[in-house]
């Protein structure tokens, strides 16, 4: 699957995700209270909610869910305890999975996703037997026909940018996380879009797989992203062309 990352195989992935979307906002309401009750409620000072908020706007999540969702996290209304958690394993072909979790009920999850794994013929490992191939990154997707790649570039590297390049119909820009939110306000001052704006764990390297074997992870990516408590999920598959198109 050459030209294609793994960012772009998240994108592709995530379009059909989203059209749950009540599903959708009960997964982002849990992040947005999290980051409330370990930040607060002020997301100038709480750079996790921010990134929670800016991606729940971006989903078109109504405002005042997402100001519930913040009330909630602050102690103001509701008194869910959500535990937030990371499971790691092997989808088939050895390709390496990671889950994360914010859950009310950690003995209930852990029997929902270990019940995936073993339905979908992937397995269950110990913490960290994956995690090490995996590097935070920050992570934009800039739609190619917004922007002259020339111009992007010289924001980008002016910003603290590491890299971008041309993945399919868009630009991907990666950076260290620290530096996401000062990417992200020198696109916004250029007024540059984005589809994805988010701090992603990136692969070292990917696995590639054969068409049969990449229906069978993208079944087991979707049944793991269905379950309530898993917040997202990430692998280092590189999926066929023809899985994309």
């Amino acid at each position: 699957m050459a030209g294609h990352s793994h960012s772009a195989n998240i994108a592709i992935r995530k379009g059909a995700q989203d059209k749950k979307r009540g599903k959708l906002f009960g997964k982002l309401s849990r992040a947005i209270i999290v980051a409330a009750r370990h930040g607060g409620g002020d997301p100038t000072s709480n750079l996790a909610l921010r990134y929670a908020l800016d991606k729940a706007r971006k989903s078109s999540m109504p405002k005042e869910n997402i100001e519930r969702a913040i009330k909630k996290g602050t102690g103001e209304s509701g008194d869910e305890q959500y535990e937030d958690m990371v499971y790691e394993g092997y989808a088939p072909g050895g390709v390496a999975v990671l889950c994360d979790i914010l859950t009310e009920n950690r003995n209930r999850t852990a029997g929902e996703v270990r019940e995936i794994f073993k339905i979908h013929g992937g397995n269950l490992g110990s913490s960290g037997c994956v995690a090490y191939l995996f590097t935070r990154k920050g992570v934009f997707l800039v739609p190619a026909d917004q922007v002259e790649e020339d111009r992007l570039f010289e924001i980008v590297l002016e910003a603290g940018g590491d890299d971008v390049q041309k993945v399919g119909e868009s630009f991907e820009i990666t950076c260290d996380p620290s530096l996401f939110q000062q990417i992200n306000e020198a696109l916004e001052a250029a007024k540059i879009p984005t589809d994805v704006a988010e701090i992603q764990r990136v692969p070292s390297n990917t696995v590639d797989v054969d068409v049969e074997t990449g229906k069978v992870v993208l079944e087991f990516i979707e049944a793991l992203e269905d379950q309530d408590d898993v917040q997202t999920v990430t692998t280092n598959v590189n999926l066929p062309d023809e899985l994309l198109s």
